[in-house]
């Protein structure tokens, strides 16, 4: 305990707890100077726990920041690991300690509930009122609620109004059918048209199918329906077939394993920097009877193990779920009285994982569309931390250049440099270049002389260097690009090639050296991203190629000849916009700008070069 005593920001008073702390299971809670809690975290042995966040440096400033602020600390001693999970999660959720994850649950989903009355009724509902009701939920996912509902209203015609129908009620004919009735929504118990007994069976097989049950209601639909037929009651016996169609349907449809996989939770896991997103399905009868996906905002760069375990707690208390086997993918440093933890490999139940992954993944997928729609530099952002990822770099590249040669047969050779900021074209930083030194079709020899003037010039001016350098090319490219950058000017800026395949399109992304091709998918964002700098480098190439082509072309017909300065030239395009149209011209038409001998002189050379 020496290296408590060094550490200068811990009191005599913090090191007296410390010291006698238990070392058993159980809860701490870390305040402020004001009395404030923030912090709550869990431990299988206190004293281990609680000590290593005084005796050590953290590299995390999060944990700095929080160890600096403690000022007090109160723990609880529990019975059991299980019961140190349940105490945080539910004194997390009490106080919100500043320095705990957040869990993001603003919204209220929906409930199917089973009112506590003499004729009960089967509704959705936003509010939970503790009366004796039975509540089903909550649903993340409406349109399943809605199906079941609609299931169960065809099933059984049960009350949909507010009536108050006790036994004394009826008994005194204080009501009237209505509508419902009519129509065969409703068999009208409230004038006695049905009896409670009948009424409640109904409601008996409802609660079947709410629990997820449906299997057990089909089968004693089949029994009823083959024990009707025995007896010649064909009409009564069809009237079941219909209900047992209906459930056999609806299980088709929802029933992703086999039965056989009963009372089984499944959880998965995805992060961001600040956020873990995780989903929860429980399976009953081979069927998802609940579906969920919340977020926790990270505060202190909880591992995906300790965000796992919390989100387990949380949803299990939430659903009361009582599941003896929960399926995780990957191993946990958690134990529940009597609960299994699976890691599945193959079969049904790594399907059902696979099913909890994919909707984590898509739910963090809209999670972001939302987030960027609502701030579109976080777009940016990301796919900037993407590339930095990828390639390992040290920084983000907030400024990303990249070159393209343009030339027909060597003549008129140019080359562009285009300049993406925040993953944003700044065209005002976009780059002309003639090619100067070279002669003839020498692609690696030009993008050697443009590279060579860029940053040449910029190291001279003190100007700001790219972070990442793309070229319009493969491995050759990249490596004459380096011997510039690296051998020459002494810089270290990470090079990348971006490769055509044989229909001129992106088809690879390469970096390092010796060149490595990415794994980046074609069609993702970032590789977009890429494609788009690379489609956009290129226009602006051919653009200017094709402005300084024009513009030789107009000079070798109008500059040799006798008479004709810049200012005649400039008056003549000016007015008939084309050499073609100057061909077309009168004598007296081109006259009329530059004079009668020089208009000689033009239409006498341009007849000549026909």
């Amino acid at each position: 305990m020496e290296e408590i005593e060094k550490t200068s920001n811990t009191s005599e008073y913090l090191k007296g707890i410390v010291l006698n702390l238990p070392e058993g299971p159980g809860i701490y809670q870390y305040l402020n100077k004001e009395g404030v809690i923030i912090y709550v975290g869990k431990a299988k042995n206190l004293k281990r726990r609680v000590y290593s966040y005084f005796s050590k440096d953290h590299q995390s400033a999060k944990t700095r920041m929080l160890v600096s602020k403690i000022a007090d600390i109160r723990y609880i001693v529990v019975n059991s690991e299980e019961d140190a999970l349940l105490l945080e999660n539910n004194l997390i959720k009490k106080y919100k300690p500043r320095y705990n994850v957040l869990l993001k649950d603003d919204k209220t989903y929906p409930s199917i509930c089973i009112s506590n009355e003499y004729f009960p009724r089967i509704y959705k509902t936003r509010k939970i009122i503790r009366d004796g009701s039975n509540y089903f939920g909550p649903y993340s996912h409406v349109p399943s609620m809605m199906a079941l509902l609609e299931l169960i209203k065809k099933l059984y015609p049960l009350r949909t109004c507010h009536l108050a129908l006790t036994p004394e009620n009826i008994a005194q004919r204080k009501f009237k059918v209505c509508l419902e009735y009519h129509i065969k929504n409703c068999k009208g118990p409230c004038i006695g048209k049905q009896s409670h007994e009948e009424y409640m069976q109904q409601i008996a097989q409802a609660r079947e199918l709410l629990k997820g049950n449906t299997q057990k209601v089909s089968n004693a639909l089949m029994e009823e329906m083959k024990r009707l037929a025995e007896e010649m009651k064909f009409e009564e016996a069809q009237k079941l077939k219909e209900q047992y169609m209906l459930i056999e349907s609806y299980r088709a449809k929802s029933e992703v394993v086999s039965s056989v996989l009963h009372h089984i939770d499944v959880f998965s896991i995805e992060t961001d920097e600040n956020t873990a997103y995780i989903n929860y399905l429980h399976i009953t009868n081979g069927c998802i009877n609940q579906a969920f996906t919340f977020e926790y905002k990270v505060r202190m760069n909880e591992s995906k193990e300790e965000l796992l375990q919390l989100g387990i707690v949380e949803m299990r208390e939430r659903y009361k779920s009582t599941s003896k086997e929960i399926i995780v993918p990957f191993e946990l440093d958690m134990e529940m009285n009597g609960v299994t933890f699976t890691i599945p490999k193959k079969g049904e139940k790594k399907h059902l994982l696979d099913l909890s992954l994919m909707n984590v993944k898509q739910y963090k997928v809209d999670r972001l569309k939302q987030a960027e729609k609502l701030n579109p530099e976080q777009r940016s952002v990301r796919l900037m931390k993407e590339i930095q990822a990828q390639l390992q770099l040290e920084k983000m590249p907030n400024h990303i250049e990249c070159f393209d040669n343009s030339n027909i047969q060597g003549s008129d050779a140019v080359a562009a440099c285009v300049v993406f900021k925040k993953a944003k074209p700044s065209k005002k930083d976009y780059r002309k270049y003639l090619i100067k030194t070279v002669v003839g079709p020498d692609d690696y020899a030009s993008m050697q002389e443009v590279v060579r003037r860029r940053y040449s010039r910029i190291l001279e001016e003190q100007g700001e260097l790219p972070d990442l350098i793309l070229t319009d090319g493969g491995k050759g490219q990249m490596e004459v690009v380096r011997q510039v950058i690296e051998d020459e000017l002494h810089l270290q800026i990470p090079i990348v090639g971006l490769a055509k395949n044989n229909r001129h399109r992106t088809s690879e992304v390469l970096f390092g050296f010796p060149p490595q091709t990415l794994g980046i998918k074609q069609g993702t964002p970032l590789f977009h991203l890429l494609e788009n700098i690379q489609d956009e480098v290129h226009r602006f190439a051919i653009t200017f190629h094709r402005e300084k082509r024009s513009k030789s072309q107009i000079a070798s017909a109008l500059d040799h000849i006798k008479g004709i300065g810049d200012k005649r030239k400039t008056a003549l395009l000016k007015t008939f916009k084309s050499v073609a149209r100057i061909r077309q011209a009168s004598l007296e038409e081109i006259a009329e700008v530059i004079g009668e001998s020089a208009a000689k002189s033009v239409k006498e050379s341009l007849s000549e070069s026909k």
